[in-house]
């Protein structure tokens, strides 16, 4: 159970994950398909899934595949604007799925060379989208957050909530 007090389980959802397209499409059809997957294996149960990535300048950054990307994409991001946008699929009961996603405006701090070799060397970049995490180390880069902060750390929460009210959880 975690803080929002919703029993829950994690479940890996084995479905094969977009890497292009329109960045609020593509969220919310890897979301979709990581809940059906879930969801397949497990009927008749609430599932959520999500998605998400860093968009900046009409390119997609997802995880790095390794330290070089990584230091690639945080000197991208390094003194600029950059768009997290994730996708939300919560399937009911009955196996009707809604599908919405959230976007948040997020400005990274000026960075010098050796402080990205650092951050990367830490090993949290490697499994974020766009190399970083709020929630960590990466927090002290983000100079300011246009939009949801949850949606920033991957699940945007007062969304999630509103659809697993629609979907039949009460008392959230």
């Amino acid at each position: 159970m975690g803080y929002t007090g919703i029993p829950f389980q994690v479940i890996t959802a084995d479905a094969e994950e977009l890497k292009t397209g329109e960045p609020d499409a593509l969220v919310m059809e890897n979301a979709r398909r990581k809940a059906l997957a879930v969801w397949e294996k497990h009927p008749g149960r609430i599932v959520l899934g999500a998605d998400t990535i860093v968009y900046q300048a009409g390119k997609v950054l997802g995880k790095p595949r390794d330290e070089a990307e990584a230091e690639e994409m945080l000197h991208a991001l390094s003194g600029a604007w950059h768009t997290v946008f994730t996708g939300v699929c919560v399937i009911d009961r009955q196996g009707q799925c809604d599908v919405r996603w959230d976007r948040s405006d997020v400005r990274f701090a000026s960075l010098g060379d050796e402080t990205i070799r650092r951050y990367v060397a830490t090993g949290e970049p490697m499994d974020k989208a766009g190399a970083y995490a709020l929630q960590g180390i990466g927090g002290m880069y983000v100079e300011r957050i246009e939009g949801s902060y949850s949606n920033v750390i991957g699940l945007p929460m007062a969304l999630a909530r509103t659809m697993l009210i629609a979907a039949g959880i009460e008392n959230i």
